[in-house]
Protein backbone atom coordinates (compact mmCIF):
# COMPACT_ATOMS: atom_id res chain seq x y z
CA UNK A 1 0.00 0.00 0.00
CA UNK A 2 1.38 3.50 -1.10
CA UNK A 3 0.44 6.65 1.13
CA UNK A 4 0.65 9.90 -0.27
CA UNK A 5 2.67 12.38 1.82
CA UNK A 6 2.62 15.45 -0.49
CA UNK A 7 1.73 16.80 -3.77
CA UNK A 8 3.68 19.63 -5.37
CA UNK A 9 2.98 21.75 -8.36
CA UNK A 10 6.10 23.34 -9.99
CA UNK A 11 6.49 25.66 -12.21
CA UNK A 12 9.22 27.02 -14.70
CA UNK A 13 11.31 29.82 -12.23
CA UNK A 14 11.02 32.51 -14.94
CA UNK A 15 8.66 33.47 -17.16
CA UNK A 16 8.56 31.75 -20.43
CA UNK A 17 7.43 31.77 -23.79
CA UNK A 18 3.46 31.29 -24.32
CA UNK A 19 1.64 29.90 -27.22
CA UNK A 20 0.66 27.16 -29.17
CA UNK A 21 3.87 24.66 -29.89
CA UNK A 22 3.03 22.54 -33.48
CA UNK A 23 3.83 18.95 -32.81
CA UNK A 24 5.23 16.72 -35.95
CA UNK A 25 3.69 13.93 -37.45
CA UNK A 26 5.74 11.54 -35.20
CA UNK A 27 4.25 13.12 -32.35
CA UNK A 28 0.78 12.65 -33.30
CA UNK A 29 1.03 9.28 -34.06
CA UNK A 30 2.53 8.30 -30.74
CA UNK A 31 0.27 6.96 -27.90
CA UNK A 32 -1.10 9.49 -26.32
CA UNK A 33 -1.26 8.50 -23.10
CA UNK A 34 1.53 9.06 -20.53
CA UNK A 35 4.58 6.31 -20.23
CA UNK A 36 5.82 5.29 -16.84
CA UNK A 37 9.53 4.50 -15.85
CA UNK A 38 10.94 4.36 -12.34
CA UNK A 39 14.89 4.61 -10.85
CA UNK A 40 15.81 3.13 -8.04
CA UNK A 41 18.52 4.18 -5.82
CA UNK A 42 20.74 2.81 -2.54
CA UNK A 43 21.26 6.09 -0.59
CA UNK A 44 21.33 7.63 2.63
CA UNK A 45 18.30 10.43 2.36
CA UNK A 46 17.31 13.59 4.27
CA UNK A 47 13.58 13.02 2.57
CA UNK A 48 12.50 16.93 3.10
CA UNK A 49 15.65 18.67 1.93
CA UNK A 50 16.39 16.65 -0.84
CA UNK A 51 12.26 17.14 -1.90
CA UNK A 52 12.85 20.99 -1.94
CA UNK A 53 16.14 20.87 -3.69
CA UNK A 54 14.30 18.69 -6.64
CA UNK A 55 11.24 20.87 -7.07
CA UNK A 56 14.10 23.92 -6.43
CA UNK A 57 15.87 22.42 -9.65
CA UNK A 58 13.21 21.24 -11.27
CA UNK A 59 11.58 24.92 -11.53
CA UNK A 60 14.59 26.04 -13.54
CA UNK A 61 14.98 23.49 -15.93
CA UNK A 62 11.53 24.13 -16.91
CA UNK A 63 12.31 27.56 -17.98
CA UNK A 64 14.81 25.80 -20.62
CA UNK A 65 12.31 22.72 -20.93
CA UNK A 66 9.17 25.21 -20.95
CA UNK A 67 6.51 22.88 -23.66
CA UNK A 68 7.17 20.51 -20.28
CA UNK A 69 5.03 22.80 -18.01
CA UNK A 70 2.43 23.16 -20.47
CA UNK A 71 -0.66 21.09 -21.79
CA UNK A 72 -1.99 18.83 -24.43
CA UNK A 73 -3.87 20.70 -26.12
CA UNK A 74 -6.71 19.96 -29.65
CA UNK A 75 -6.34 21.83 -32.40
CA UNK A 76 -9.10 22.76 -35.06
CA UNK A 77 -7.38 20.08 -37.46
CA UNK A 78 -7.62 17.62 -35.16
CA UNK A 79 -3.81 17.34 -34.40
CA UNK A 80 -2.51 17.53 -31.00
CA UNK A 81 -0.05 20.81 -29.86
CA UNK A 82 1.00 21.66 -26.68
CA UNK A 83 -0.60 24.86 -24.60
CA UNK A 84 2.50 26.14 -23.36
CA UNK A 85 0.60 27.79 -20.30
CA UNK A 86 3.12 27.50 -17.40
CA UNK A 87 0.59 25.55 -15.52
CA UNK A 88 3.36 23.14 -14.21
CA UNK A 89 4.20 19.67 -13.54
CA UNK A 90 3.20 17.47 -10.41
CA UNK A 91 5.88 16.34 -8.06
CA UNK A 92 4.82 13.58 -5.61
CA UNK A 93 5.99 12.59 -2.16
CA UNK A 94 4.64 8.97 -0.95
CA UNK A 95 5.80 6.59 1.31
CA UNK A 96 4.79 2.54 0.59
CA UNK A 97 4.18 -0.02 3.46
CA UNK A 98 6.75 -2.29 1.77
CA UNK A 99 10.35 -2.81 2.34
CA UNK A 100 13.10 -2.10 -0.34
CA UNK A 101 13.22 -6.22 -0.46
CA UNK A 102 10.00 -6.80 -0.99
CA UNK A 103 9.90 -5.39 -4.38
CA UNK A 104 12.61 -8.41 -5.55
CA UNK A 105 14.29 -7.17 -8.88
CA UNK A 106 12.06 -4.06 -9.84
CA UNK A 107 10.82 -6.14 -12.54
CA UNK A 108 7.68 -4.97 -14.08
CA UNK A 109 4.44 -5.52 -12.03
CA UNK A 110 1.04 -4.49 -10.80
CA UNK A 111 2.46 -3.97 -7.48
CA UNK A 112 5.11 -1.60 -9.49
CA UNK A 113 2.70 0.75 -11.24
CA UNK A 114 0.25 0.91 -7.95
CA UNK A 115 3.21 1.72 -5.96
CA UNK A 116 6.10 3.37 -7.67
CA UNK A 117 4.52 5.07 -10.65
CA UNK A 118 2.44 8.02 -9.89
CA UNK A 119 -1.49 6.92 -11.20
CA UNK A 120 -3.42 9.71 -13.47
CA UNK A 121 -6.77 10.21 -13.89
CA UNK A 122 -8.06 10.42 -17.57
CA UNK A 123 -11.21 10.46 -17.58
CA UNK A 124 -12.59 12.79 -14.42
CA UNK A 125 -10.90 15.34 -15.65
CA UNK A 126 -10.32 17.32 -19.24
CA UNK A 127 -7.07 15.94 -20.81
CA UNK A 128 -6.17 19.90 -21.32
CA UNK A 129 -5.73 20.15 -17.66
CA UNK A 130 -3.32 17.25 -17.01
CA UNK A 131 0.10 17.48 -16.44
CA UNK A 132 2.67 16.36 -19.31
CA UNK A 133 5.17 15.20 -16.43
CA UNK A 134 4.29 13.39 -12.86
CA UNK A 135 7.33 12.43 -10.52
CA UNK A 136 6.65 10.88 -7.59
CA UNK A 137 9.19 10.18 -4.89
CA UNK A 138 8.44 7.19 -2.66
CA UNK A 139 10.40 5.80 0.36
CA UNK A 140 10.26 2.39 1.58
CA UNK A 141 9.35 0.97 4.63
CA UNK A 142 11.76 1.09 7.38
CA UNK A 143 15.68 3.01 7.39
CA UNK A 144 16.15 5.97 5.07
CA UNK A 145 18.88 4.22 3.92
CA UNK A 146 16.97 1.47 2.30
CA UNK A 147 16.79 3.96 -0.73
CA UNK A 148 14.11 5.58 -3.05
CA UNK A 149 12.04 5.15 -5.75
CA UNK A 150 11.78 7.68 -8.64
CA UNK A 151 8.54 6.90 -10.58
CA UNK A 152 8.76 9.44 -13.65
CA UNK A 153 5.50 9.69 -16.10
CA UNK A 154 5.91 11.56 -19.15
CA UNK A 155 4.19 12.46 -22.33
CA UNK A 156 4.51 10.53 -25.23
CA UNK A 157 3.25 13.01 -27.29
CA UNK A 158 5.25 15.63 -26.24
CA UNK A 159 9.21 13.29 -27.00
CA UNK A 160 10.40 10.26 -27.07
CA UNK A 161 12.54 8.21 -24.15
CA UNK A 162 15.62 9.56 -25.55
CA UNK A 163 14.60 12.99 -25.22
CA UNK A 164 13.10 12.19 -21.56
CA UNK A 165 15.87 10.86 -20.82
CA UNK A 166 17.97 13.35 -21.69
CA UNK A 167 15.43 15.64 -19.96
CA UNK A 168 16.06 13.90 -16.33
CA UNK A 169 20.12 14.02 -16.81
CA UNK A 170 19.77 17.88 -16.97
CA UNK A 171 17.33 18.27 -14.19
CA UNK A 172 20.12 15.67 -12.31
CA UNK A 173 22.88 17.75 -13.24
CA UNK A 174 21.01 20.69 -11.65
CA UNK A 175 20.02 19.36 -8.93
CA UNK A 176 23.79 18.51 -8.27
CA UNK A 177 24.51 22.41 -8.67
CA UNK A 178 26.69 22.03 -11.61
CA UNK A 179 25.59 24.24 -14.43
CA UNK A 180 24.38 24.17 -17.51
CA UNK A 181 26.14 24.81 -20.78
CA UNK A 182 24.66 25.93 -24.34
CA UNK A 183 25.67 22.10 -25.13
CA UNK A 184 22.74 21.23 -23.36
CA UNK A 185 19.62 23.23 -24.03
CA UNK A 186 17.01 21.30 -25.84
CA UNK A 187 16.15 22.04 -29.34
CA UNK A 188 12.11 22.93 -28.96
CA UNK A 189 11.05 23.73 -32.73
CA UNK A 190 9.31 20.73 -34.12
CA UNK A 191 8.84 22.14 -37.53
CA UNK A 192 11.64 20.68 -38.73
CA UNK A 193 10.04 17.70 -39.33
CA UNK A 194 7.28 19.77 -40.95
CA UNK A 195 8.53 18.53 -44.86
CA UNK A 196 7.16 20.10 -48.24
CA UNK A 197 5.12 17.82 -49.95
CA UNK A 198 7.29 18.39 -52.88
CA UNK A 199 10.41 16.27 -50.83
CA UNK A 200 9.92 13.21 -52.56
CA UNK A 201 8.71 14.33 -55.69
CA UNK A 202 12.06 12.53 -57.53
CA UNK A 203 10.80 9.27 -55.87
CA UNK A 204 8.83 7.29 -58.87
CA UNK A 205 5.48 6.63 -56.94
CA UNK A 206 4.32 4.91 -54.68
CA UNK A 207 7.81 5.89 -53.42
CA UNK A 208 7.72 2.69 -50.54
CA UNK A 209 5.17 0.11 -49.52
CA UNK A 210 5.88 0.35 -45.80
CA UNK A 211 5.39 -2.85 -44.69
CA UNK A 212 5.90 -1.43 -40.74
CA UNK A 213 2.42 0.65 -40.95
CA UNK A 214 0.78 -2.80 -42.26
CA UNK A 215 -1.38 -6.02 -40.26
CA UNK A 216 1.10 -8.37 -38.98
CA UNK A 217 0.75 -12.04 -39.35
CA UNK A 218 -1.99 -13.59 -37.40
CA UNK A 219 -1.63 -17.04 -35.85
CA UNK A 220 -2.63 -19.99 -38.32
CA UNK A 221 -5.94 -20.58 -39.05
CA UNK A 222 -7.17 -17.29 -37.13
CA UNK A 223 -9.10 -14.33 -38.49
CA UNK A 224 -8.30 -11.77 -35.81
CA UNK A 225 -5.15 -10.85 -32.90
CA UNK A 226 -7.99 -10.75 -30.51
CA UNK A 227 -7.34 -14.17 -28.71
CA UNK A 228 -3.90 -13.36 -28.50
CA UNK A 229 -4.26 -9.92 -27.06
CA UNK A 230 -6.65 -11.26 -24.41
CA UNK A 231 -4.28 -13.61 -23.15
CA UNK A 232 -2.21 -12.12 -19.66
CA UNK A 233 1.41 -11.12 -20.19
CA UNK A 234 4.18 -11.07 -17.17
CA UNK A 235 7.70 -9.27 -16.95
CA UNK A 236 11.00 -11.00 -16.41
CA UNK A 237 14.75 -9.59 -16.11
CA UNK A 238 16.95 -11.46 -17.85
CA UNK A 239 20.42 -10.91 -17.38
CA UNK A 240 23.22 -11.13 -19.92
CA UNK A 241 26.85 -10.65 -18.37
CA UNK A 242 29.39 -9.46 -20.78
CA UNK A 243 30.78 -12.82 -21.48
CA UNK A 244 27.34 -14.32 -22.65
CA UNK A 245 26.90 -11.04 -24.93
CA UNK A 246 30.14 -11.66 -26.61
CA UNK A 247 29.63 -14.91 -26.84
CA UNK A 248 26.25 -14.44 -28.68
CA UNK A 249 27.97 -11.78 -31.25
CA UNK A 250 30.55 -14.67 -31.65
CA UNK A 251 28.15 -17.12 -32.76
CA UNK A 252 26.44 -14.49 -35.36
CA UNK A 253 29.37 -13.35 -36.36
CA UNK A 254 30.95 -17.01 -36.71
CA UNK A 255 28.10 -17.93 -39.36
CA UNK A 256 27.65 -14.54 -41.32
CA UNK A 257 25.67 -14.78 -44.58
CA UNK A 258 26.70 -12.52 -46.59
CA UNK A 259 30.24 -12.32 -47.45
CA UNK A 260 32.30 -8.86 -46.60
CA UNK A 261 29.68 -7.98 -44.49
CA UNK A 262 30.30 -6.06 -41.16
CA UNK A 263 30.25 -8.08 -37.94
CA UNK A 264 26.77 -8.25 -36.28
CA UNK A 265 26.76 -5.50 -33.60
CA UNK A 266 25.56 -6.16 -29.60
CA UNK A 267 21.92 -5.31 -30.50
CA UNK A 268 21.36 -7.57 -33.50
CA UNK A 269 22.98 -10.77 -31.97
CA UNK A 270 20.72 -9.89 -28.61
CA UNK A 271 17.46 -9.09 -30.41
CA UNK A 272 18.17 -11.88 -33.14
CA UNK A 273 19.17 -14.19 -29.75
CA UNK A 274 15.05 -13.17 -28.35
CA UNK A 275 13.07 -13.67 -31.37
CA UNK A 276 14.39 -17.15 -31.79
CA UNK A 277 13.62 -18.48 -28.09
CA UNK A 278 10.37 -16.71 -28.42
CA UNK A 279 9.88 -19.08 -31.71
CA UNK A 280 10.95 -21.64 -29.73
CA UNK A 281 8.88 -21.10 -26.27
CA UNK A 282 5.74 -20.30 -28.56
CA UNK A 283 5.92 -24.26 -30.21
CA UNK A 284 3.95 -23.07 -33.15
CA UNK A 285 3.89 -24.49 -36.15
CA UNK A 286 7.11 -24.81 -38.46
CA UNK A 287 5.44 -23.13 -41.41
CA UNK A 288 4.15 -20.05 -38.75
CA UNK A 289 5.04 -16.60 -40.31
CA UNK A 290 6.68 -14.58 -37.40
CA UNK A 291 8.66 -10.67 -38.06
CA UNK A 292 9.78 -8.70 -35.25
CA UNK A 293 8.49 -4.67 -35.05
CA UNK A 294 10.83 -2.59 -33.09
CA UNK A 295 11.59 1.53 -33.42
CA UNK A 296 14.44 3.20 -34.46
CA UNK A 297 16.12 6.64 -33.64
CA UNK A 298 15.88 8.91 -36.51
CA UNK A 299 18.16 11.79 -35.27
CA UNK A 300 21.19 11.06 -36.82
CA UNK A 301 19.35 8.81 -39.82
CA UNK A 302 17.64 12.31 -42.01
CA UNK A 303 20.06 14.30 -44.18
CA UNK A 304 21.06 16.34 -42.91
CA UNK A 305 20.22 14.72 -39.28
CA UNK A 306 18.43 16.36 -36.39
CA UNK A 307 19.99 18.75 -34.10
CA UNK A 308 21.55 18.25 -31.20
CA UNK A 309 19.10 17.79 -28.21
CA UNK A 310 16.65 17.32 -30.34
CA UNK A 311 13.33 17.42 -27.62
CA UNK A 312 10.50 15.89 -29.49
CA UNK A 313 9.72 12.25 -31.09
CA UNK A 314 12.10 11.05 -33.34
CA UNK A 315 11.40 7.02 -33.95
CA UNK A 316 10.32 5.39 -36.68
CA UNK A 317 8.68 2.01 -36.78
CA UNK A 318 10.42 -0.82 -39.21
CA UNK A 319 9.58 -4.80 -39.50
CA UNK A 320 12.32 -7.65 -40.38
CA UNK A 321 11.24 -9.59 -43.56
CA UNK A 322 8.41 -12.06 -43.00
CA UNK A 323 10.10 -15.46 -41.80
CA UNK A 324 8.93 -19.02 -40.28
CA UNK A 325 8.91 -20.31 -37.18
CA UNK A 326 10.82 -23.60 -38.80
CA UNK A 327 13.30 -21.29 -40.34
CA UNK A 328 13.76 -19.07 -36.80
CA UNK A 329 14.31 -22.28 -34.56
CA UNK A 330 16.31 -24.56 -37.25
CA UNK A 331 18.70 -22.33 -38.86
CA UNK A 332 21.94 -20.70 -37.00
CA UNK A 333 21.46 -17.03 -34.96
CA UNK A 334 22.62 -15.13 -38.15
CA UNK A 335 19.87 -15.76 -40.07
CA UNK A 336 17.83 -13.88 -37.28
CA UNK A 337 20.10 -11.75 -36.39
CA UNK A 338 20.58 -10.67 -40.74
CA UNK A 339 16.98 -10.34 -40.53
CA UNK A 340 17.05 -7.74 -38.08
CA UNK A 341 20.11 -5.64 -39.95
CA UNK A 342 18.03 -5.80 -43.25
CA UNK A 343 14.82 -4.04 -41.32
CA UNK A 344 16.81 -1.13 -40.07
CA UNK A 345 18.78 -1.12 -43.74
CA UNK A 346 15.81 0.27 -44.91
CA UNK A 347 15.46 3.76 -42.93
CA UNK A 348 17.45 5.67 -45.58
CA UNK A 349 16.85 9.50 -45.39
CA UNK A 350 13.88 8.78 -47.97
CA UNK A 351 12.41 6.40 -46.40
CA UNK A 352 12.19 8.37 -43.26
CA UNK A 353 10.66 11.48 -44.78
CA UNK A 354 8.12 8.96 -47.40
CA UNK A 355 6.96 7.29 -43.44
CA UNK A 356 6.55 10.61 -41.71
CA UNK A 357 4.18 11.62 -44.32
CA UNK A 358 2.07 8.60 -44.43
CA UNK A 359 2.18 7.37 -40.92
CA UNK A 360 -0.44 10.12 -39.62
CA UNK A 361 -4.10 9.87 -41.06
CA UNK A 362 -7.77 9.53 -40.33
CA UNK A 363 -7.13 6.46 -37.58
CA UNK A 364 -4.85 8.70 -35.86
CA UNK A 365 -7.37 11.44 -36.05
CA UNK A 366 -9.91 9.49 -34.85
CA UNK A 367 -7.55 7.65 -31.67
CA UNK A 368 -6.62 11.46 -30.42
CA UNK A 369 -10.63 12.44 -30.50
CA UNK A 370 -11.36 9.50 -28.27
CA UNK A 371 -8.41 10.05 -26.49
CA UNK A 372 -9.76 14.01 -25.56
CA UNK A 373 -13.24 12.48 -25.27
CA UNK A 374 -12.11 10.17 -22.22
CA UNK A 375 -12.64 7.11 -23.75
CA UNK A 376 -9.12 5.66 -23.73
CA UNK A 377 -6.19 5.55 -26.58
CA UNK A 378 -6.90 3.27 -28.94
CA UNK A 379 -4.63 1.71 -30.85
CA UNK A 380 -2.08 3.43 -32.73
CA UNK A 381 -0.02 0.46 -34.33
CA UNK A 382 -0.39 -2.67 -35.46
CA UNK A 383 -0.85 -5.88 -32.56
CA UNK A 384 2.69 -6.95 -32.45
CA UNK A 385 1.93 -10.21 -29.95
CA UNK A 386 2.14 -13.70 -30.96
CA UNK A 387 3.26 -15.10 -33.20
CA UNK A 388 5.26 -12.08 -33.71
CA UNK A 389 7.73 -9.97 -31.32
CA UNK A 390 7.76 -6.54 -30.64
CA UNK A 391 11.40 -5.26 -29.70
CA UNK A 392 12.67 -2.79 -27.58
CA UNK A 393 16.08 -1.08 -27.52
CA UNK A 394 17.20 1.34 -24.94
CA UNK A 395 20.87 0.29 -25.01
CA UNK A 396 21.98 4.37 -26.03
CA UNK A 397 19.65 5.74 -23.74
CA UNK A 398 22.66 7.23 -20.85
CA UNK A 399 19.16 6.09 -17.59
CA UNK A 400 21.89 5.44 -15.29
CA UNK A 401 23.74 8.79 -15.79
CA UNK A 402 20.89 10.16 -13.82
CA UNK A 403 22.74 11.14 -10.61
CA UNK A 404 20.75 13.94 -8.58
CA UNK A 405 23.66 14.06 -5.89
CA UNK A 406 22.94 10.98 -3.89
CA UNK A 407 24.63 8.55 -6.54
CA UNK A 408 23.57 6.69 -10.16
CA UNK A 409 20.40 4.28 -9.56
CA UNK A 410 20.76 0.92 -9.19
CA UNK A 411 17.64 0.09 -11.72
CA UNK A 412 15.93 1.73 -14.12
CA UNK A 413 12.97 0.60 -16.09
CA UNK A 414 9.56 0.23 -17.50
CA UNK A 415 6.95 1.07 -14.72
CA UNK A 416 4.39 -1.28 -16.22
CA UNK A 417 3.61 -4.78 -17.35
CA UNK A 418 3.19 -4.74 -21.67
CA UNK A 419 -0.13 -6.44 -22.48
CA UNK A 420 1.92 -7.88 -25.98
CA UNK A 421 4.95 -10.05 -25.75
CA UNK A 422 7.39 -7.58 -26.22
CA UNK A 423 11.38 -7.46 -25.22
CA UNK A 424 13.19 -4.57 -24.10
CA UNK A 425 17.25 -4.28 -24.06
CA UNK A 426 18.88 -2.03 -21.59
CA UNK A 427 22.63 -1.84 -21.24
CA UNK A 428 23.46 -2.87 -17.24
CA UNK A 429 23.62 -0.22 -14.64
CA UNK A 430 27.92 -0.81 -14.67
CA UNK A 431 28.20 -0.08 -18.26
CA UNK A 432 30.64 -2.80 -18.85
CA UNK A 433 29.01 -4.43 -21.37
CA UNK A 434 26.35 -6.30 -19.72
CA UNK A 435 22.69 -6.52 -21.42
CA UNK A 436 19.37 -7.06 -18.95
CA UNK A 437 16.61 -7.95 -21.31
CA UNK A 438 13.13 -7.31 -19.60
CA UNK A 439 10.98 -9.21 -21.21
CA UNK A 440 7.41 -9.19 -21.15
CA UNK A 441 5.95 -12.26 -22.29
CA UNK A 442 3.21 -14.64 -22.04
CA UNK A 443 2.89 -16.26 -18.78
CA UNK A 444 1.79 -19.03 -20.28
CA UNK A 445 5.42 -19.44 -22.55
CA UNK A 446 7.24 -17.59 -19.81
CA UNK A 447 9.16 -20.57 -17.99
CA UNK A 448 10.23 -22.20 -21.55
CA UNK A 449 11.69 -18.93 -22.87
CA UNK A 450 13.60 -18.48 -19.90
CA UNK A 451 15.12 -22.25 -20.65
CA UNK A 452 15.87 -21.22 -23.89
CA UNK A 453 17.16 -17.93 -23.02
CA UNK A 454 19.98 -19.00 -21.44
CA UNK A 455 20.49 -22.67 -22.29
CA UNK A 456 20.72 -21.38 -26.31
CA UNK A 457 23.84 -19.44 -25.41
CA UNK A 458 25.99 -22.37 -24.59
CA UNK A 459 24.90 -24.97 -27.63
CA UNK A 460 27.43 -25.50 -29.92
CA UNK A 461 24.50 -24.64 -32.73
CA UNK A 462 23.09 -21.43 -32.88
Amino acid sequence: MVTIKTSHTVVPNQPTPKGRLWLSNSDNSTRPAHTPVIYIYKAQLNIEYDIERMRDSLSKVLVYYYPVAGRLSLAESGRMEVDCNAKGVTLIEAATAKTFADFGDFSPSDSIKEELVPAIDYHSQPIQEIPLLFVQLTRFQGDQQQGLAIGVAFSHPVADGSAWIHFMNTWAMVNRGDMLDLNEMPFLDRTILKFPPSSLQSLPPPHFDHPELKPLPLILGKSDSTEEQNKKTAASMLKLTSKQVEMLKKKANDQLTKQGSRPFSRFEAVAAHIWRCACKARELHHNQPTLARFNVDFRNRLIPPLPRNYFGNALVATVTPECYVGEMTTRPLSYAAQKMREAVALLTDEYIRSHLEVVFGEEQLDCIKAFFLGQGEGRYAPFGGNPNLQITSWINMRAYETDFGWGKPVYFGLGYVCALDRGIIMRGPQDDGSVIVIMHFQIAHMQLLKKFFYEDIFTSRL
